[in-house]
C-alpha cells in the first residue's frame, strides 16, 4: 500500500471515530450536593429527647429533597452520626465528617458544641447550636463560625425569672424569695448558672443549686429530699432525656405544685404525659408551633411517613421535639438558601453558608411560603448578633397536650446583653491567639 493510500485509510478512520464518539454518551460525572450530616442519639439514656428532635431535622430536609429536588436545584445528602450525647463522641463524630466538607455542623450537645468552638474557625465549618451552647458565642464578631439563635440559655433563664416575677408582681418582689435551679451536672445544666448567681445577687432572692450527675439521671430522690427539706418558692428544671420526666414525677411525690415548676425549652409530650395526671399545669419556654396542622408537615406525612420514608411514627409529627428538629432543620435550609442567592453558586461550602446563616431574615412572608405561616416568630440574624434574643412563650400541659398560656416573655436584654458581652470578651482574652472576623461587620451580604 502505497503512503497516500495508509493516509487516506487514517484519515477515515480518525473521521469515523469521530463520528462514534459524538453519537457516544456523555461521561456520567458525580452529581453536585450539598453534604448536611446530622450528630443526633437514638439510643442510650437520653434518645427520649432525642429521637423526636433527630425525626424532626431529617424530615425536614429529606421533604425537600423528596418534594423540590433539595434547594435550588442541589440535593442535600443527609448522613446522621450516633453520638449518644457524649461530647468525646460528637466531637469523633465531626472529625469524622469535617474531611467530607459539610457546610455546617449540628452538634445537639453543649459539651461537644464547646469543644468544637475553637475548630469551626480554623476548617470553616459554621456551628449551628440551636438555642443552646455557650450563650456568648451570640457575639457574632468574637464568634463568626458560631450560630445559636433564636435563644441563648441566658436568655431563657432570664425570661423564666421574668415569668415568676410576672406571678408575684415584679422582679423586685423575688427579693427574699427561694428559687430552686435541678439540672443536668454538666455543660448544658452549668451553663446558665453564672447569669443565675449575678441576679440572685442583683435582685435578692436565694438560690437553691440542685445537681443531678449526668451518670444518675432517673435517681433523683436525695435531690427532691432536698427540695422539700428546703421548700423553694419555685422550681426550675434545666434536664434533658430521662432527667425531665424523672423530675416531674419526683415533683408530684413529693406534692410540689406544678404551677410553681417551671422549665427550660426541653421537655417534651412523652417526659410529661409518662407523669401521669399529675403532670397538669407543669410549664415550659417555647418559641414555635405545636401540632401538625401546617402545610409543611403535612406534606412531611404525605411525601415521607405514608411514603415509608421517615422512621417516625405518624401520631408524633408535630409534637413539640418534632417541631424543634423542623424548627432546627428550616435554619439549615434557610441558611444553604441564602448563601446559593449571595454567591451566584448551587454547591455552596460552608463559608458560603455562614454568610447564608448571618442573612437569615424569616419573615411571615416567608413563612407562608415554606408552608409554616404561624409557626413561629420573624427572626432575623446579622454578622453581629448569632442568635436573635427572641421572646418566647410558656407552653402549659393541660393533661394530655402542650397548650399556649403566655403572651410573648421578652428576655431582660438590659441585664443580659452587657453580661454576655464581657462573657464574650473574656472567653477570647483567655484563648491566646483567638482569630477575630476576617471581614468587618459592615461588609455587604
Amino acid at each position: 500500500m502505497s503512503n497516500k493510500s495508509k493516509l487516506l485509510t487514517l484519515s477515515a478512520i480518525l473521521a469515523a471515530s469521530t463520528a462514534l464518539a459524538a453519537l457516544a454518551p456523555a461521561p456520567v460525572h458525580a452529581q453536585e450536593e450539598i453534604y448536611v450530616p446530622l450528630f443526633t442519639y437514638r439510643t442510650g439514656p437520653f434518645s427520649g429527647s432525642g429521637i423526636p428532635i433527630a425525626n424532626g431535622m431529617h424530615d425536614y430536609l429529606a421533604l425537600l429533597n423528596e418534594r423540590d429536588g433539595g434547594i435550588g436545584g442541589i440535593k442535600l445528602r443527609l448522613e446522621e452520626c450516633e453520638t449518644g450525647y457524649d461530647a468525646k463522641k460528637g466531637v469523633e463524630c465531626y472529625e469524622a465528617v469535617k474531611g467530607k466538607k459539610p457546610v455546617m455542623v449540628n452538634p445537639w450537645s453543649t459539651g461537644t458544641t464547646l469543644s468544637l468552638i475553637p475548630k469551626a474557625g480554623v476548617d470553616k465549618v459554621p456551628v449551628l447550636s440551636m438555642a443552646y451552647g455557650l450563650s456568648a458565642s451570640a457575639d457574632g464578631e468574637r464568634f463568626p463560625w458560631i450560630f445559636n439563635p433564636p435563644n441563648t440559655y441566658w436568655d431563657g433563664i432570664s425570661m423564666i425569672l421574668s415569668y415568676i416575677g410576672q406571678q408575684e408582681g415584679g422582679l423586685a418582689k423575688l427579693k427574699g424569695k427561694k428559687i430552686g435551679y435541678i439540672y443536668l451536672d454538666a455543660g448544658f445544666g452549668k451553663e446558665p448558672i453564672p447569669l443565675l448567681e449575678s441576679l440572685s445577687k442583683e435582685i435578692g432572692f436565694d438560690l437553691k443549686l440542685y445537681p443531678v450527675p449526668a451518670d444518675n439521671i432517673q435517681n433523683q430522690s436525695s435531690q427532691w429530699l432536698s427540695v422539700r427539706r428546703d421548700r423553694p418558692d419555685y422550681m426550675v428544671l434545666f434536664g434533658w432525656g430521662a432527667l425531665n420526666p424523672t423530675a416531674v414525677k419526683e415533683a408530684i411525690k413529693i406534692n410540689y405544685p406544678m404551677n410553681r415548676f417551671v422549665s427550660i425549652w426541653w421537655p417534651g409530650d412523652d417526659d410529661v404525659r409518662s407523669a401521669g395526671p399529675g403532670a397538669k399545669g407543669f410549664r415550659t419556654l417555647n418559641w414555635h408551633g405545636v401540632g401538625a396542622g401546617f402545610p409543611a408537615l403535612e406534606d412531611i406525612k404525605k411525601h415521607l411517613v405514608d411514603a415509608g420514608k421517615s422512621k417516625t411514627d405518624k401520631a408524633k409529627v408535630g409534637e413539640v421535639l418534632y417541631n424543634r428538629g423542623v424548627y432546627n432543620a428550616l435554619l439549615i435550609a434557610e441558611g444553604i438558601a441564602n448563601a446559593q442567592k449571595i454567591t451566584g453558586k448551587t454547591a455552596v461550602t460552608g463559608e458560603d453558608v455562614r454568610r447564608g446563616l448571618e442573612s437569615i431574615d424569616i419573615t411571615p412572608e416567608r413563612l407562608k411560603e415554606l408552608g409554616l405561616e404561624g409557626f413561629t416568630e420573624p427572626l432575623k440574624l446579622t454578622c453581629k448578633d448569632h442568635n436573635g434574643h427572641k421572646a418566647t412563650f410558656l407552653q402549659e400541659w393541660d393533661g394530655e397536650k402542650w397548650v399556649r398560656a403566655t403572651d410573648l416573655v421578652e428576655p431582660l436584654h438590659d441585664r443580659v446583653k452587657p453580661l454576655l458581652q464581657a462573657a464574650a470578651k473574656e472567653y477570647a482574652e483567655k484563648n491566646t491567639g483567638w482569630p477575630t472576623r476576617t471581614e468587618p461587620c459592615d461588609q455587604p451580604a
